[in-house]
């Protein structure tokens, strides 16, 4: 290496040094602070940008679709991007890194919840802002969002319990329409079930109730693999809850009093998007909780030796149980969600295809890890949304990704890391200086 080559790679790697530096002494508060203000910006100047920049219209994926479908557009697409995200939230966070230390420090006289219904509320009030620019923005973060609580149902069975289940579509399918035909049944005038039996005005409040039932029918489902397939050891669970997909599938099919192969319309629009947020938080927090508790630590010892833990009293047979049960709940709880989403469901949405990208979700993102369910989630529900312009071909990108993905990192980009609340919203110290 030359004397100039050496000496550009030390420039190289002081800058680096002082970026990292630079954004490591930002708090997570004053990263939402930066984007809320971006969105604001966007908000409130994005179609003078547009017009100035030439582009059709906002972009409502951060330009990756009038890239797609207008080459032309790469460069006032990622201008636009620059000017709108990229510099407010770096120059924002980093200016306000001092005050939002102080106040993250102040926070944490006290409880922890108060600071983190804070951080919460700054992040939803962002995501509201952000999706209101157009309708096809508030239908994809809600998947999104539903996608999250699904992936994070499967991380408990596939991830943290160390089986392999492909019945997830299958428990979706009867949450949504679980949820479904209470909702439809009850406050909805509808041709297969006639007029609604309660006034329509009490259904946002038994909404939650919906839930639930389609959580309950979903978990009483997986009773019927957990049963025979906790008695064997192996490859049994994935065999049998595959059967169970195709089986659960073609009874809804057969169904015509829930409207058979055609499907079930007429949901009412109670799944607005501080609804689906909510119940996406609540998700996130219990399965936390949930995987963070001596049963999920038992669940871990479960995982990496059946035959040890049951040596060591682990009640094997019943932790299994639990989280399938569990895990079944929240992907119901999904269904229901995605159901009152787009207002219809169809038997035809739970099958192999919709296997396929939860557990693409769920491996991609990183086994045993919430921070990798929701990064899965996220990244996939998106880069899906971004690429829709290529058609065919994005099915032929995507899966290159997850191999790439599975070659270089096998357990997924964030794999066996705990979710810590307290660190994550915790005041940020630079190197050589306090808070």
């Amino acid at each position: 290496m030359s004397d100039k080559d050496g000496k550009l790679s030390k420039n190289m790697k002081i800058l680096k040094d002082k970026m990292l530096d630079t954004i490591s002494g930002v708090p997570l508060l004053g990263w939402l602070f930066g984007i809320l203000i971006a969105v604001l910006l966007e908000h409130f100047a994005g179609d003078l940008l547009v017009d100035v920049l030439g582009l059709p219209k906002i972009p409502v994926l951060f330009g990756c679709v009038i890239i797609l479908k207008k080459p032309l557009m790469i460069p006032g697409a990622m201008l636009y991007m620059l000017l709108i995200y990229i510099l407010p939230i770096s120059i924002v966070a980093r200016l306000s890194s001092v005050p939002a230390n102080r106040v993250a420090a102040k926070l944490l006289d006290y409880p922890m919840f108060v600071s983190v219904l804070i951080h919460i509320a700054l992040f939803y009030a962002s995501l509201y802002i952000w999706s209101e620019i157009s309708a096809y923005r508030v239908l994809t973060l809600k998947l999104t969002l539903v996608a999250i609580i699904l992936t994070l149902s499967l991380n408990v069975i596939n991830g943290y319990m160390g089986e392999f289940s492909c019945s997830h579509p299958g428990f979706m399918a009867l949450g949504a329409y679980g949820a479904s035909v209470f909702t439809v049944l009850l406050f909805a005038n509808d041709k297969i079930f006639g007029h609604a039996l309660l006034p329509p005005s009490l259904g946002p409040f038994m909404f939650p109730i919906a839930l639930i039932i389609g959580g309950i029918t979903a978990a009483l489902g997986a009773l019927v693999i957990a049963i025979p397939s906790f008695r064997t050891r192996g490859d049994y669970l994935a065999i049998i809850s595959l059967a169970f997909l195709f089986i659960v599938k073609s009874m809804i099919e057969n169904l015509e009093v829930v409207g058979g192969p055609r499907g079930l319309s007429s949901q009412p629009d109670y799944a607005g998007l501080p609804t689906v947020f909510m119940w996406t938080v609540a998700c996130i927090w219990i399965t936390n909780n949930f995987v963070r508790s001596t049963l999920g630590k038992a669940l871990n010892a479960v995982r990496d030796d059946e035959m040890a833990a049951d040596a060591m009293s682990v009640n094997t047979r019943r932790t299994k149980m639990v989280a399938f049960l569990f895990a079944a709940f929240w992907a119901g709880v999904a269904g229901g969600l995605f159901a009152h989403v787009l207002r219809y469901v169809n038997p035809g949405t739970f099958g192999l295809q919709k296997l396929a990208e939860v557990l693409a979700m769920v491996y991609f993102g990183g086994l045993n890890s919430v921070y990798g369910s929701i990064v899965g989630a996220v990244s996939l529900s998106l880069l899906g949304e971004a690429l829709r312009p290529l058609e065919i071909f994005k099915w032929i990108i995507i899966p290159l990704l997850l191999i790439l993905v599975m070659i270089y990192r096998p357990t997924g980009l964030i794999a066996f890391k705990e979710f810590d609340v307290g660190k994550l919203i915790k005041p940020k110290q630079r190197p050589g200086k306090e808070v």
